[in-house]
């Protein structure tokens, strides 16, 4: 692997899952300092060269606020952070929908804003924003309303700040996944056919691509990553 991204330090939320624990293999395998929030104790402060944070509640103002202030120095934020539902429309209450933009829309809000301050406070040129949407958003489906309206929310968040961070060379870009090949999925959908599902790895590919230094001519797209799902 072209080790491309060399001493930079970028975080990744949501790096304890699946597709998290995809991503930040792949950016460590690159080179990269890889920081992660957990919301409990986390696996421990360091695990294969990737630092670990504690007790980081993303939808607190103030607790992703400490968090990316502390940081020494970024070059990028990736943010697989969020939740999922189904219901149809007669079954999703208020409740449902206020904790899907919380868990989605909110907490990239938050973590695109400090993620951008201390990017400007790192003193380099440019730096990287990856969010992550749904397919469900371009491709509507039955049941995913409270869900996808949360995600659409981000789409217009990756688009707003493409536009203001254009001149100052940090690019914002979103992955747009559909069914992903994880345990849980497996588990809840044991007869479909999991060839066809995306593969974490194969998603992880596509964020590292997004927060290379060579690719700054992108910004504003949301990439699609179902493949064939």
């Amino acid at each position: 692997m072209q080790r491309d991204l060399e001493g930079l330090t970028i975080v990744v939320t949501g790096g304890a899952g699946a597709l998290g624990g995809a991503v930040v293999q792949e950016l460590a395998d690159a080179g990269a300092n890889v920081v992660v929030p957990a919301i409990d104790d986390g696996p421990g402060e360091r695990v294969g060269g990737v630092r670990y944070v504690p007790r980081v509640d993303l939808s607190q103002e103030a607790a992703v606020a400490g968090f990316y202030g502390e940081l020494p120095a970024l070059w990028a934020s990736v943010h697989l952070a969020g939740g999922f539902t189904w219901a149809k429309l007669a079954d999703t209450d208020l409740a449902t929908v206020q904790g899907q933009w919380t868990l989605n829309a909110v907490t990239a809000f938050l973590c695109s804003r400090a993620a951008v301050a201390k990017i400007r406070a790192s003193g380099g040129q440019g730096g990287r924003i990856v969010n992550t949407v749904a397919r469900a958003v371009s491709q509507p489906a039955a049941g995913l309303s409270a869900y996808a309206m949360a995600k659409g929310a981000i789409a217009a968040l990756t688009g707003q700040l493409a536009e203001e961070l254009r001149e100052e060379g940090i690019t914002v870009n979103a992955i747009a996944p559909g069914l992903i090949d994880t345990p849980i999925n497996r588990k809840s959908m044991p007869d479909a056919d999991f060839s066809r599902w995306t593969k974490p790895t194969e998603i992880a590919r596509t964020v590292h691509a997004l927060v290379s230094p060579g690719l700054g001519v992108t910004s504003g797209a949301i990439v699609p990553v179902y493949g064939r799902s």
